[in-house]
């Protein structure tokens, strides 16, 4: 009996998808809870697991196609691999007088392992099957990778090459390369400049000094660590809670507009731009206003390791009030960032500079940021624009006030 491979039931945000890759051919056989294809939505790529052991029947959506929900993808037939011709089982049958098998060979290394084996850069000849006759397992490789990641690093290690790099020509060379752009890309595209044409979208600038903020992460960073198992104190976190005092100050900032309306949000959930291989990601941190500097920085390392393994959910995705955006990681001294639609406004953190600044009549060395607002002035007016970033500033000069509320 025939078991149909179907898509997954999308969000009612999400309205169809696109097959990006097959992971089996026809004939190929499956295990229960293999990976069989990946479906690509305009945030996030999902995969579709098999259902029971058996053959790959049959494939009626190939790649490239566009799926909607639950739509029938493929077909399962009942049985194990395609059966073996006689010479063949003949030779099966007498295991002990076949060579060995080398781990890499493709008669003993799953493709699910082949493909984590990829994707982290192992060499499957370097890892020990535990599996039947020796075969190399999911679990050996995942093990691999963990060791891997365990091990102390060595000069000559070098980052793996991210999966969607843009191609690489040699000097002089006038070929040209056409790949079509992700959904996720696409999409963005799309948005950025729906937010631009629907919006009368304008940007304040103003700087901070920083100077208190790093004081006080290089004095408590390793207690901070310690403390909180391993959580690292970065800056991010202070920008966060400094959003978070200052949206409960200036409600329009943490608005929206739905059509006639003005929605605004007794909560904040902030969006946390995060750039990854398939395009820009904003997951979102629920509730921010009730995390603590811990929590934020934990929430925060958890989506960039799932966006860099393409392994963000839909609903981390989806909603948010406010968003930052921090092109500073990049070395950017200034930019004007987009709103992200529905949302009304969205903060820009850019790099921090060493730089003259004048204070009580002398000329001091001060680690300075630019910071950049970008708002919807249908719905913000210019003064809570910039009242809202003054206050971001303040908050950050003088983190005491974060604690006193003040």
């Amino acid at each position: 009996m025939a078991i149909e491979i179907k898509a997954p039931t999308f969000p009612e945000s999400v309205a169809d998808g696109t097959v990006a890759t097959w992971h089996k051919k026809p004939g190929d056989a499956v295990k229960r809870d293999e990976l069989i294809v990946d479906i690509e939505t305009d945030k996030v790529v999902i995969e579709v697991l098999a259902e029971a052991d058996g053959v790959l029947a049959q494939i009626i959506k190939n790649e490239g196609d566009t799926v909607l929900s639950n739509e029938v993808l493929g077909s399962l037939g009942e049985g194990g691999a395609t059966a073996p011709a006689p010479a063949a089982a003949a030779q099966a049958a007498a295991p002990a007088a076949a060579p060995a098998v080398a781990a890499g060979d493709d008669q003993i290394l799953s493709p699910a392992a082949r493909k984590i084996a990829e994707e982290n850069g192992i060499d499957p000849n370097s890892i020990a099957g535990t599996g039947k006759g020796g075969r190399v397992t999911k679990e050996d490789v995942v093990a691999a990778v963990d060791a891997k990641k365990n091990a102390p690093a060595t000069p000559a290690a070098k980052p793996a090459a991210p999966a969607a790099a843009a191609p690489v020509f040699a000097s002089g060379d006038r070929t040209e390369k056409r790949v079509p752009m992700t959904r996720v890309r696409a999409t963005v595209a799309r948005r950025l400049v729906e937010a631009q044409s629907n919006m009368a979208m304008l940007t304040t600038f103003n700087e901070v000094d920083m100077t208190e903020v790093m004081a006080l992460r290089s004095k408590y960073k390793d207690l901070f660590e310690k403390s909180h198992n391993g959580v690292r104190l970065g800056f991010m976190s202070f920008f966060v809670k400094a959003a978070t005092e200052a949206l409960k100050r200036f409600p329009a900032v943490n608005a929206s507009i739905d059509g006639a309306d003005i929605v605004y949000h007794g909560y904040a959930d902030v969006g946390v731009a995060v750039s990854s291989d398939r395009g820009l990601v904003v997951p979102v941190l629920r509730n921010a206003e009730l995390m603590s500097l811990a929590e934020i920085e934990n929430g925060i390392a958890t989506f960039g390791k799932k966006a860099r393994d393409g392994k963000l959910s839909i609903d981390e995705m989806t909603g948010g009030t406010f968003t930052i955006t921090n092109g500073g990681t990049f070395g950017s001294m200034m930019s004007t960032p987009i709103v992200n639609p529905p949302q009304a406004a969205i903060l820009g953190m850019h790099n921090i500079l060493q730089r003259p600044m004048a204070i009580n009549g002398q000329v001091v060395i001060r680690p300075m940021m630019y910071l950049a607002l970008s708002y919807d002035h249908r719905l913000i007016d210019g003064k809570e624009a910039v009242t809202f970033l003054v206050t971001i500033k303040n908050l950050l000069e003088d983190p005491a006030r974060l604690l006193l509320d003040i």
